[in-house]
C-alpha cells in the first residue's frame, strides 16, 4: 500500500514538473514566434539547438547530410524510429516559408523518404511538421519528424 502511494506521488510530481516545463516552453515559443526572421543560410545567427547541431557544437547521430539539409535521430523519440530532417536554411516555421523555398520544402520530404528507407520503415511511417504554439512547435527552426517502427494511431493529437 505504501509503495503504491509513493509511486502515485512520484508520478504526480513528475506530471507537475512536466506541466511547468511545458508552460515555460510555451511562453518561450510565443516570444520566439513573435519574432519575424528568416536569415537564410547564415548558420552563425541561428541560436536554436538545430543551429548548434549544424555548427557541430552539439553532437547528433547523423542519418543523412547534403548541401540543403541534414537528418538525425531525435534524442527524445516517441517511437522506435524517430528522426528529424532540418534544412540548413533557417526557416523558423513552415508557415513562414516563402515561394522561393518550395524546392527546399520538396527536398525535405524526399530526404524524409530516404531516411525512412534507411531505417527500414517499409510498412509505413508518419511525417509531421509542427507549426507555432498551438501546433506544439518546440524548436523554431522548421523540421520534419519521421516517425515509425510501430502502429501509429489516429487522431494524432
Amino acid at each position: 500500500l505504501l509503495c503504491n502511494q509513493l509511486s502515485r506521488m512520484r508520478c504526480g510530481l513528475r506530471a507537475l514538473a512536466f506541466r511547468r516545463r511545458a508552460i515555460q516552453w510555451s511562453s518561450q515559443a510565443r516570444t520566439f514566434a513573435s519574432k519575424s526572421f528568416n536569415d537564410g543560410y547564415n548558420v552563425e545567427k541561428n541560436s536554436t539547438i538545430f543551429g548548434k547541431i549544424l555548427r557541430g557544437e552539439i553532437p547528433a547521430k547523423i542519418l543523412h547530410e547534403d548541401e540543403k539539409c541534414i537528418a538525425f535521430e531525435d534524442v527524445n523519440p516517441i517511437a522506435p524510429v524517430h528522426a528529424l530532417v532540418i534544412p540548413r536554411k533557417l526557416i523558423s516555421q513552415v508557415s513562414k516559408a516563402e515561394e522561393e523555398d518550395k524546392e527546399l520544402l520538396g527536398h525535405l520530404i524526399l530526404t524524409a523518404n530516404k531516411v525512412a528507407k534507411k531505417k527500414d520503415l517499409g510498412k509505413g511511417y508518419r511525417l509531421v511538421i509542427n507549426d507555432g504554439v498551438q501546433g506544439a512547435q518546440s524548436v523554431y527552426h522548421m523540421h520534419v519528424h519521421v516517425v515509425g517502427g510501430r502502429q501509429m494511431t489516429w487522431p494524432p493529437g
